[in-house]
């Protein structure tokens, strides 16, 4: 209890009387200063010989000196029931599982409707544009449910969005036209221009504060990137048509655009969504439920409008433009000035409209997204207004109507456009005709617009003899 503090919390250095030096409890002496703190000769220790890596050549991060037969490979899910034997549960379907189904299985058709459902924001945007995982899976079930693919049943979803009448032939429209843009700036659009020209009325009108359309990228020619135009002219100058997908519904996320966007109350947003059929289809079901989507929730509640371009079939962007264009034509990305598939043609023009290229469509084939083949929604049955070229004359598009919020965006529209009744009504319908056998052909599944809308993994699994649970098989 007399100790002295000072003898408690001071001990002596090795050949140093304590009075003349000492350090507190715990401490040492540093190298190179001495017992005033001053610093001395400094010395160095050099590395030992071949024991460090050498970072001048190979990877940084090689594993060196690993002993003969011993396995440091990342551990796969197996290393799960090796820690704890915890089992996953039969409800639960992971991203793994629409990974190994649809994304591996080179299905994907990247609309981005699996990165806007995770409520966990689990699911991003690899380099190569398709779906990844960016951290921990919950094993929530949602991007499986969702994907068009995987277990939506996307026929399903056009009856529960369309009625009945929405599964034969072009489906039951309130109104077709023919139409096209009068204004000078059409001729950069695709066809007619009408889709751009709604987006205009619409923004002119306050009906929406922007729309999600395609921009082209700043670095890699006619390749699509989602984009929010929240005036006209960002509109007009991204009119046409691109050939590859950008994971649309993948760019919900409203803090993205915060900077374009007003300053109002989220729930007070509106949106138009320009997509293809399948993305509409996506953001549809999202609609239908209450649940949150997390980073995407605000965006997914946002779209009141949504315009579907028809379409057949789309690209993998390095496969068309890279692969079959430049490598294989000859044609230089940046010398094409419009794209277009009519007539079952690929038509490539330079930038004084001048015909390079006009092939059968089937040539390009390989370039394809393999999992279009398996959708019977050439005509955008989900979506408030479809436009594409099949139907009508050269440079008018063809417009369906088919629902009253799609009328009143074409009533806002109609009388700055050049439009007569739908010019080929069977053309449309035969078109769709055909790609609803392509599709019969290429399902594995039952197609089934009475069947419930969300498909189990185990039955797709059985269906498409994808390996059930890769969970367990350590992948």
């Amino acid at each position: 209890m007399g100790t002295d503090p000072a003898s408690a919390n001071e001990r002596s250095l090795p050949g140093v009387p304590s009075a003349q030096h000492t350090v507190t409890d715990g401490g040492s002496v540093p190298t190179n200063v001495d017992r005033d703190g001053d610093l001395g000769e400094i010395e160095f220790t050099q590395p030992a010989d071949d024991a460090s890596q050498d970072v001048d050549h190979g990877r940084p991060d090689e594993r060196v000196g690993v002993p003969d037969g011993v396995a440091l490979d990342t551990p796969g899910y197996g290393i799960r029931d090796e820690m704890n034997g915890i089992e996953t549960p039969d409800e639960k379907t992971w991203f793994m599982e629409l990974d190994e189904a649809v994304i591996q299985d080179d299905r994907c058709i990247q609309c981005g409707t699996c990165v806007a459902s995770c409520p966990s924001d689990s699911i991003g945007i690899g380099e190569d544009g398709l779906p990844k995982l960016v951290k921990m899976c919950t094993g929530c079930s949602l991007c499986w449910d969702f994907c068009p693919r995987g277990g939506l049943r996307y026929e399903r979803q056009w009856k529960i969005t369309g009625g009945e009448d929405n599964v034969s032939g072009a489906g039951d429209p309130i109104t077709e036209f023919s139409a096209k843009v009068r204004d000078e700036w059409r001729e950069n659009a695709q066809d007619g221009g009408v889709v751009t020209s709604v987006l205009i009325h619409l923004l002119e009108a306050d009906e929406i504060d922007g729309a999600l359309i395609a921009t082209e990228s700043e670095t890699d020619p006619w390749k699509a990137e989602s984009f929010l135009a929240i005036t006209p002219s960002e509109l007009i100058e991204n009119a046409g048509s691109f050939y590859n997908q950008t994971m649309a519904l993948g760019n919900l996320d409203i803090a993205r655009w915060e900077d374009k966007l007003p300053d109002k109350s989220p729930e007070d947003l509106s949106l138009a969504l320009v997509g293809t059929p399948c993305e509409i289809e996506g953001v549809r079901a999202l609609q239908d439920f209450e649940w949150d989507y997390q980073s995407q929730n605000v965006g997914v509640r946002a779209i009141d409008y949504t315009i579907a371009l028809m379409c057949t079939k789309n690209f993998n962007y390095q496969k068309l433009i890279g692969e079959q264009l430049e490598a294989k034509r000859g044609i230089d990305p940046n010398d094409i000035g419009k794209l277009d598939v009519l007539h079952g043609k690929m038509m490539v023009y330079d930038r004084e409209g001048e015909m390079l290229l006009e092939e059968d469509v089937e040539q390009f084939h390989d370039a394809a997204l393999k999992g279009c083949d398996e959708c019977a929604d050439f005509s955008g049955l989900c979506a408030d207004l479809a436009v594409g070229s099949v139907g009508s004359s050269e440079e008018f598009s063809s417009v369906i109507v088919r629902t009253e919020t799609g009328m009143a965006a074409w009533e806002l529209t109609a009388e700055d456009l050049e439009y007569h009744d739908l010019e080929d009504r069977s053309a449309i319908g035969k078109l769709q005709g055909w790609d609803k056998k392509k599709a019969f052909d290429s399902l594995e599944r039952p197609f089934d617009p009475d069947a419930p809308r969300f498909i189990e993994y185990t039955d797709h699994a059985d269906q498409y003899a994808t390996e059930p649970n890769p969970h367990d098989a350590d992948h």
